[in-house]
């Protein structure tokens, strides 16, 4: 249905493949440059555990700043930056659990995994096809 090249808005940059897919990885999200390498198993695994991983961090952000604002608004809390910022570090502590510091190293590795699983499937590509022209 779509007949987009991933990269194409880059060409005036002159990249590499390589430069491509990891430049992808790493700034889009774990799996852009395994699909920009067509490779999109891997691709659609990270994208499904780096979201996962996101939603998880993200609703104990929401969960901590609903509660912060509730007390803000009975004037439990002072309306200044330290009282509010103790507050937030009070309520982190209390809500992180095993699966919030899960959820933060699992998102961390899989972007490094993105990255350079993604430079190491385009230097082969790349390897593979000068080898085909010689």
């Amino acid at each position: 249905m779509f007949d987009y090249e991933w990269g194409k808005h880059m060409k005036g940059f002159n990249l590499s493949r390589t430069s491509r897919a990891v430049a992808l990885s790493a700034l889009a999200f774990p799996g852009a440059g395994h699909y920009y390498l067509k490779h999109k198993k891997t691709a659609t695994l990270l994208l499904l555990v780096t979201g996962a991983c996101v939603i998880k961090i993200a609703m104990v952000a929401l969960n901590v700043a609903n509660l912060i604002s509730d007390r803000l608004l009975k004037g439990q809390i002072a309306l200044d930056i330290p009282s509010i910022s103790l507050a937030v570090k009070t309520e982190l502590a209390a809500q992180s659990d095993i699966f919030v510091s899960l959820s933060t190293w699992l998102l961390l590795a899989c972007w490094l995994f993105g990255i350079l699983d993604a430079y190491r499937l385009a230097q082969t590509a790349t390897k593979m096809k000068q080898v085909a022209e010689n």
